[in-house]
């Protein structure tokens, strides 16, 4: 994790925003202890996920450590076939991506069309001052994206894009803080016809708020908007602070809404939340953020999921935080090549971009270990085999079952490779991993740093 500068700019009202921070700070998160938070090495917010070829690709922002204020500079990327073994792909975009934006890399979206992958984001345009929603486009889901057109997609000043492709094949993007605006996309994904209009922000659509004649609905910001069996929905953050996410109907992509409750009450340790839904492998999902992790706040914020079923009606049920997560949907393969960035839960490690490709886990200190979910060895292992990388004198990887003192069922040395990029494969002798089981790989040595590891594989 890394320091940052704090953020001057940010669209919600001071007073309201002052008052939040206050009780944030006064908050102390209790640590998880299970599967949620799904990203534990660093802090992450405003989850957006998409189904792409059987994974769910999850595009988060990137809270900068000890921040006390959104300060963001690069947005993530992660996926997972099961929904608790999260692969960490890295950052493939970032403020520096638009030349023309100046700082906050802030809420965003990411959809797939024609073979691309298109990724509408706020961030401050340096020419005006003002929020402004950029687009990404990239060949791949996990990157690199590059700017689409060199400037502003839209820019009013507001915040939060949502992105949304109709049966119809007709494009919609919303955004907005404090209003809630939309424009139809162009098949290119990257123009759009006609200008902003602007969504009729009604009691009846989008709820009472009371004591804020200013804002008179729940409506505060980071709209998800989708079509379920012929239903439009819109999920939102509602009612800063702290907020709570809500949602609304509608029979149109345009509307009219009509107001259908709560989604997630308030509870956690942020003072704002942002949803994003899917179905994936026949179940629904809800993904949101809280303050769950050690130093977690409203700055400070980590993205974590929930499993539910709609109700017979379509309704969408009340829905709360847990530690527990989402149940594992399948098992995982260890007898075909697993990165080692693939984690259900890491303690003490980071990751960061390895010299053969994709991201490696590294910083490992005595002690510290990573926990891989439902892994289905069958009859049994034979061997374990890792890819390992050391400046100073190496370690031991030992393999264990079940918790992170569970069984030793191997272990495995690793000595200096001469550099923390330059690579060799150590193996070691397997002995009562059978069945399907937690893997914990714990890593034990001397004092400072020991060793990266980029990837395992069991033999069966």
């Amino acid at each position: 994790m890394r320091s940052a500068l704090v953020s001057p700019a940010f669209p919600r009202r001071a007073g309201a925003l002052l008052a939040a921070i206050v009780c944030a700070l006064a908050l102390t998160p209790a640590m998880a202890k299970a599967d949620n938070p799904i990203v534990q090495h660093i802090y992450t917010a405003d989850p957006a996920p998409l189904v792409h070829n059987g994974r769910v690709y999850l595009y988060t922002g990137h809270d900068e450590d000890a921040s006390t204020w959104f300060t963001m500079k690069e947005w993530r990327v992660w996926s997972s076939d099961d929904m608790v073994n999260w692969t960490d792909h890295g950052s493939p975009m970032s403020v520096a991506t638009f030349s023309w934006a100046k700082q906050d890399a802030w809420a965003g979206q990411a959809i797939q069309r024609n073979g691309k992958f298109y990724w509408y984001v706020p961030v401050v345009n340096r020419a005006t001052g003002r929020m402004a929603i950029g687009v990404g486009v990239a060949d791949s889901p996990t990157g690199p994206f590059r700017d689409a057109i060199g400037r502003p997609l839209v820019e009013n000043g507001e915040i939060d894009p949502t992105v949304f492709i109709d049966d119809n094949g007709q494009a919609y993007l919303y955004w907005g803080n404090p209003n809630l605006w939309y424009v139809r996309l162009n098949a290119d994904m990257t123009s759009f016809s006609g200008s902003p209009t602007q969504i009729p922000l009604t009691t009846a659509g989008f709820g009472t708020r009371t004591g804020d004649a200013a804002r008179p609905t729940l409506y505060e910001e980071g709209p998800w908007v989708y079509k379920r069996n012929g239903l439009y929905y819109n999920v939102f953050a509602a009612k800063c602070c702290s907020e709570f996410i809500a949602y609304s109907t509608a029979p149109s992509p345009t509307g009219p809404w009509t107001y259908r409750g709560t989604v997630m009450p308030t509870q956690g340790g942020s003072f704002t939340n942002h949803a994003g839904i899917v179905d994936f492998k026949g179940s629904s999902y809800f993904f949101y953020h809280n303050g769950a992790l050690p130093g977690g706040g409203g700055f400070t914020r980590s993205v974590a999921v929930e499993k539910f079923s709609y109700n017979a009606d379509g309704t969408i049920p009340t829905i709360n935080m847990t530690t527990g997560g989402a149940p594992q949907a399948g098992t995982l393969n260890p007898f075909v090549r697993q990165e080692a960035e693939t984690i259900a839960w890491g303690s003490g490690i980071e990751t960061e971009p390895s010299s053969e490709g994709g991201m490696n886990i590294g910083w490992i200190e005595n002690g510290d270990n990573v926990k891989v979910k439902g892994v289905a060895f069958g009859g049994g292992a034979r061997s374990f085999s890792a890819r390992v990388a050391s400046a100073a004198a190496g370690g031991t990887v030992e393999v264990r079952l079940d918790s992170p003192s569970g069984s030793v069922v191997g272990r495995c040395g690793v000595s200096g490779t001469g550099g923390w990029q330059n690579w060799a494969t150590v193996s070691c002798p397997i002995s009562g991993a059978t069945g399907t089981r937690d893997l914990y790989l714990r890593f034990t040595g001397g004092s400072g740093y020991l060793f990266n590891v980029n990837w395992w594989q069991f033999t069966a």
